[in-house]
């Protein structure tokens, strides 16, 4: 009955074998949406005996972003060595040379730990502040260049506009476990055709600044 209702266009777009085997195990042969034929070709597929198609797509989905990303860091130092969190800030300043909308940030965390997080952006030449997220983020294994890491995206209810050449500070009050925290930050990096400059902020008492600490990744559009 599930089935006749998806109709056999959708069944065969679902890319079973691009699932964990534990997955596919404890899922979807309880659910038996699949015909046994069906299942025992896709356990030969994990198994690398299958010798003709499986007959369900064998490569992820594709995925494009549609904003860019801003890395300000060389490498990472882990949970064990990293950052500690009390209630403390987490504070970056942020100019950019051309106006762009800010989408999120990306933040350290640690293998299988959930953070509690508050981000604000404020106007430095006006004191405007904006709340951008608050909530609860499960951290995971982030794929970025040239290192990988744990950390979790906080996208904002709402982009926020930094014009050109004026001072924006990024804080970041976060609560959770030790994680990893990012190293060898520059003073600028140009990512997509704008040049970021980083500088410190006076209320940052979190061991975060332009070398070190936390907001790995910016998360923009032009």
């Amino acid at each position: 009955e599930k089935r006749r209702i998806l109709g056999e266009r959708i069944v065969k777009g679902i890319r079973f074998p691009v699932m964990a085997q534990h997955e596919f195990a404890d899922v979807v042969l309880d659910c038996k949406i699949l015909s046994q034929d069906e299942a025992f070709r896709v356990v030969k597929f994990y198994n690398s005996v299958l010798s003709s198609p499986v007959g369900f797509p064998e490569k992820e989905r594709g995925f494009t972003e549609l904003f860019h990303r801003c890395g300000r860091f060389g490498s990472v130092k882990q949970p064990k060595s990293g950052h500690h969190y009390l209630g403390k800030r987490n504070c970056l300043v942020v100019t950019v040379d051309k106006d762009i909308s800010l989408h999120g940030v990306t933040l350290c965390g640690s293998k299988n730990n959930t953070y509690s997080v508050t981000i604000r952006v404020t106007n430095l030449a006006n004191t405007e502040d904006f709340i951008a997220k608050s909530g609860d983020f499960a951290s995971t294994y982030i794929k970025a260049k040239p290192f990988y890491y744990y950390g979790f995206n906080v996208y904002f209810y709402l982009p926020f506009i930094l014009k050109r050449n004026v001072r924006y500070s990024l804080e970041a009050q976060i609560s959770g476990a030790n994680s990893c925290l990012g190293q060898k930050g520059e003073g600028f990096v140009v990512s997509s055709g704008v040049k970021f400059n980083f500088d410190i902020c006076c209320s940052s008492n979190n061991g975060t600044n332009v070398e070190r600490g936390q907001f790995p990744e910016i998360l923009f559009t032009v």
